[in-house]
């Protein structure tokens, strides 16, 4: 291995390095993009369950921003519940920007790296070149080994950068494709709980709308009661044949007339 890294000279180095970062990086967005760990399966359940029971408080938002993105997410719709819909929706937009520039993190890296990686392997190739022409210049062609070390390293150098850009480019495609999806799933969420919390801001408020309907049904409130209440109690007792004081009062003046 050591003779190969020498024999690729020294451009080999920084693409050596970009192989370390670039592995680097994989490992830690394989490890974070979990599915478990940016979409827990059960969050989204509790935080529906705890908004129908109305038991979301400042504990509830802080230990949410401190679970996951999806947490950190969800917890800026519930710390927002109060505002207008548009406002929710517009703290939800801010909130998903900064939790995407989290999910990306490092991944510009990665496909700088890709498209680096040939960069440094074709100029390997060039500085090779170079080397193979100083060599016949200086002793001709009757020096195999001087040629042999140009050429050397003008082909390790080249496949060094396409052994590293290829898994690299690979890995970054992958990686942002997964943040794609890993984001749609989270507008999801967040566009159920921001109906979640509408109804629950209409349901809060189911009451009043019900005596609404039920005035314009024909009952008022009076200081005395339901006045509607009253009036189907005298109509109850005419039919039953009881006369009301009312209806005794009018029946006599009709007979004095």
């Amino acid at each position: 291995m050591w003779e190969i890294v020498r024999a690729g000279g020294p451009l080999m180095w920084p693409i050596i390095f970009c192989s370390i970062v670039a592995a680097a990086i994989v490992l830690e967005r394989l490890w974070t993009l979990q599915d478990k760990r940016v979409l827990p399966a059960d969050l989204p359940q509790k935080v529906w369950h705890l908004i129908e029971a109305g038991q979301v408080s400042d504990k509830v938002v802080a230990a949410l921003e401190q679970h996951s993105p999806l947490g950190r997410l969800l917890a800026v719709g519930l710390a927002n519940r109060h505002r207008s819909h548009e406002m929710l929706m517009e703290r939800l937009e801010d909130a998903g920007r900064h939790v995407v520039h989290e999910l990306e993190r490092f991944l510009n890296t990665l496909g700088t790296i890709s498209g680096v990686s040939p960069l440094l392997g074709l100029l390997g190739t060039v500085t090779g070149i170079i080397r193979a022409f100083d060599a016949i210049r200086a002793g001709g062609m009757g020096n195999p080994e001087a040629l042999s070390g140009g050429i050397a390293e003008a082909l390790v150098c080249t496949a060094a950068g396409l052994c590293v850009a290829i898994p690299s480019l690979i890995a970054y495609r992958y990686l942002r494709g997964k943040v794609e999806r890993l984001v749609v799933e989270m507008e999801k969420h967040a566009l159920r709980m921001a109906d979640a919390l509408e109804a629950a801001a209409q349901a809060g408020q189911g009451g009043p709308a019900r005596v609404e309907s039920e005035l314009r049904g024909g009952e008022r409130p009076t200081r005395d009661g339901w006045a509607g209440g009253t009036a189907r109690d005298e109509v109850g007792t005419a039919r039953s044949g009881t006369a009301l004081p009312g209806a005794t009062q009018r029946a006599a003046n009709l007979t004095r007339t």
